[in-house]
């Protein structure tokens, strides 16, 4: 079975002197943990792999879930080799007490994640998913004869339930190439240095590629002749890359995500509604959407046509509300856009004509937050909302993004169809349900991310699936309330409590969060609000000067006699300059940005160096 590539790893010796692991599936066991850690660079001079800490967690956790299947009845076997490897190196003098020890100990502490791992639909790929069928329906997968019949009598590649093909494919592809790239290194440092105990691999076994190799070593260690037979008589069980041209659109997403986010792992806001389609309907709509992207970035696109990925990503991570195009268009030309508007719902109208018809001028200010908006900018904006207008257009003959006057937005099938290839992406983009299921602290480091209308909708979500008990509420609020003051995330600590709808939340939970130093005082004024007794005592002054420099900031009329009147007002200790100093240390950021337009100059940010006088 284990045939004779990795021949060289000590197998032989390790299972004459582990009697206990001689049936077949242990022997398939101590093959891949044996063989990966050899691959590893574990050091073999007993002409064992020698097995430590970081060595077999890897193993556990990253490698075995990826390169191998086992029925969980057989999960228990590849930490029991670890064990009895242990004993082994330690009786040929290569480990002392304390050492084996330490790695027993790493091994019984990665178990359970290697379980999980094992189990976690993420990491299935073709060879595994069909393995665990193949099993479950009785096949000897030391039998290739077996295999090969048993994939006889299946028509289609048909994935597991809440996978898409897609899925299987981008990480089959990934497994096959980490194993080759593990191969290779593997090939190259010994082929610098043999060891004692001779090369893991040879000329010989990397005659006809790694490629080669990394397929026997899978079948070795799913099920015999399967990886042979998906790459040949029964490929379209197993359908690669090329089956799906709408993966380029997906990595297109991804390097969007990545460019806003810096993290796949970090959420997208869940869509407000969803639309299941089948499958082959995903797969159609992501292939059409696909190949619109790239015909409109061809050599006749338009001004704004090569960014039409962007504009998908940007619909989608608002939260899939409409977007206006006239701000679109304004965010790439003169007029600046007012932040607060970036990601404010846009209504969509009825009944409007085709033609796209840039806003009249007071609605334009209102859309970019731009005062004194004139005719001259409205006529220097209208060649780019034009250009824009085309591009959305293009983008709806795919029927997956509309446009209605200057409105524009995806619509149900592109919600879909557009969550599928973020997800293809690898992109983190769960729907209502799996983030209902967050824990609170969990919900609030995503919603961080996100704009206010679509953080609101989720934290709002969040609370009534959980039923807006005490309990729940001081649970969202203690996830909420732990950044301190002057720490960068104090603003969005600010912004998304005041998404928070706390006109129903209930009076203990809000009372607990007046001492808290960043929203204490937002906390104080929803009592007020309810008719509650006053809170303002145990507010922390730093909550109460960010209250303050929040209204200053929301205030587009401010001028430098409001500090002191605000000053005055909140019958501030030492007055304006005490509350200028309080502002600045509780939001550097912020004041920094706003006290210059109250005539003031701000400290330097924290970590900004002071010009020197000359």
């Amino acid at each position: 079975m284990t045939g004779t590539v990795l021949s060289n790893i000590g197998l032989d010796a390790f299972l004459d002197g582990t009697p206990e692991l001689r049936d077949p599936s242990s022997v398939r066991a101590a093959d891949a943990v044996l063989g990966l850690l050899a691959l590893r660079g574990a050091d073999r001079r007993s002409g064992l792999p020698e097995p430590t800490v970081e060595l077999v967690r890897h193993v556990l956790v990253e490698d075995l879930p990826r390169f191998v299947y086992a029925t969980p009845g057989e999960l228990a076997l590849y930490p029991a080799v670890l064990v009895a490897l242990t004993q082994r190196v330690r009786e040929a003098g290569r480990l002392n007490g304390k050492r084996q020890a330490r790695i027993v100990a790493a091994v019984e502490e990665s178990a359970p994640d290697f379980e999980r791992a094992m189990a976690e639909p993420g990491n299935l790929t073709w060879q595994r998913w069909y393995a665990s069928l193949l099993r479950a329906d009785g096949v000897d997968a030391d039998d290739p004869e077996g295999v090969r019949a048993w994939l006889a009598g299946r028509e289609s590649a048909v994935p597991p339930d809440g996978m898409h093909r897609a899925d299987l494919t981008i990480r089959s592809e990934f497994a096959g190439t980490e194993l080759a790239a593990l191969l290779t290194s593997a090939y190259v440092r010994e082929a610098g240095t043999p060891p004692p105990a001779g090369p893991v691999l040879d000329a010989h076994d990397v005659s006809h590629g790694v490629g080669a190799v990394a397929a026997r070593l899978t079948d070795r260690w799913t099920a015999a002749g399967l990886a042979e037979a998906l790459a040949g008589p029964h490929a379209h069980l197993a359908p690669g890359p090329d089956a799906f041209p709408h993966l380029g659109l997906a990595n297109m997403l991804l390097d969007q995500h990545l460019d806003y986010y810096g993290d796949s792992g970090l959420p997208v806001p869940p869509p407000p509604f969803r639309t299941p389609l089948p499958p082959s309907e995903l797969e159609a709509g992501a292939d059409l959407l696909a190949a619109a992207v790239e015909e409109m970035r061809g050599e006749t696109a338009g001004l704004f046509d090569g960014d039409a990925d962007h504009l998908l990503y940007l619909l989608y991570e608002r939260g899939c509300l409409p977007e206006s195009v006239a701000r679109r268009a304004a965010e790439y030309g003169t007029l600046e856009v007012d932040p607060g508007l970036e990601d404010a719902p846009v209504e969509v109208p009825e009944g409007t004509g085709h033609a796209y018809v840039l806003p009249p001028v007071g609605e334009l200010s209102r859309l970019i937050g731009v005062r004194d908006l004139t005719d001259d900018d409205r006529a220097e904006l209208a060649a780019a909302a034009q250009a824009m207008a085309e591009s959305v257009d293009r983008l709806a003959g795919t029927d997956m993004v509309f446009r209605s006057g200057d409105a524009f937005g995806l619509t149900p099938q592109g919600i879909e169809v557009v969550r599928y290839l973020l997800r293809a992406g690898w992109v983190a983009a769960p729907d209502d349900d799996e983030a209902a299921a967050w824990d609170a602290p969990t919900l609030v480091a995503a919603a961080r991310n996100w704009s206010t209308p679509a953080a609101a909708r989720v934290l709002a979500d969040w609370l009534h699936a959980h039923g807006e008990t005490t309990e729940v509420w001081s649970r969202l609020l203690g996830a909420l309330t732990t950044v301190e003051a002057g720490a960068p995330g104090s603003a969005d600590t600010r912004r998304l409590f005041r998404a928070l709808d706390t006109s129903a939340a209930p009076v203990e939970a809000l009372r607990a969060a007046t001492e808290d130093p960043v929203v204490g005082a937002y906390a104080s004024r929803a009592l007020a609000a309810r008719g509650e007794p006053d809170a303002d005592e145990r507010v922390p002054r730093s909550a109460r000067a960010l209250l303050i420099l929040d209204r200053l900031a929301s205030d587009r009329d401010r001028k430098p006699a409001d500090l002191a009147e605000a000053a005055a007002a909140a019958d501030w200790p030492g007055g304006a300059a005490s509350l200028t100093r309080e502002m600045a240390a509780a939001d550097p950021f912020l004041a920094h940005r706003i006290l210059p337009h109250l005539g003031i100059e701000p400290p330097p940010l924290p970590g900004a160096k002071r010009r020197r006088r000359r």
